[in-house]
């Protein structure tokens, strides 16, 4: 968190008052909330430095996103802010899959690693759909007949 100090719109206190009608509590409005006038701020995944809210939600909005993966549903709990690679770590632990294998598609298209689940829309309640890599899947079953094809070779100059 950063905490920046506010400073006052108007040169002297009788100018601002006047223009807001004269009332103590608009002028503290304008100060920053009255108090030492010290407005917090946050820096938001996108890079942009706002406000910091006082609605009481200090944490991060947690939102639950439905997975399907071709055969089951999943509903992972997760926070807003994060990103599709996070969201591909949680699902490795559920199905098994390590993350390079697996695709996400969220409204057809394929999201990258680093996209926010904010920044691309994702709500609560909304669909993924979870894809085995089938290049990756590939690799693996060449990997495992060439593994095959040097083993036998070495039983072969064995004897």
């Amino acid at each position: 968190m950063i905490k920046l100090r506010s400073k006052r719109f108007g040169k002297s206190s009788s100018s601002s008052s006047s223009k807001l009608g004269g009332g103590g509590g608009s002028a503290a409005a304008v100060d920053g909330g009255g108090g030492g006038g010290d407005i917090k701020w946050e820096l938001r995944p996108g890079g942009m430095l706002v406000q910091k809210r006082e609605n009481g939600s200090t944490e991060e909005e947690m939102i639950t996103v439905r997975v399907f993966t071709g055969s089951r549903w999943h509903d992972i709990s997760i926070e807003a802010t994060s990103t599709f690679g996070e969201l591909k770590l949680i699902l490795s632990l559920v199905t098994g899959l390590e993350p390079r294998e697996q695709r996400l598609l969220y409204r057809g298209k394929e999201r990258e690693n680093g996209d926010y689940l904010h920044m691309e829309g994702v709500k609560d309640m909304d669909k993924v759909l979870l894809f085995e890599d089938p290049a990756y899947k590939e690799r693996k079953l060449l990997g495992l007949s060439r593994n095959q094809a040097i083993a036998q070779l070495c039983r072969t100059i064995r004897v």
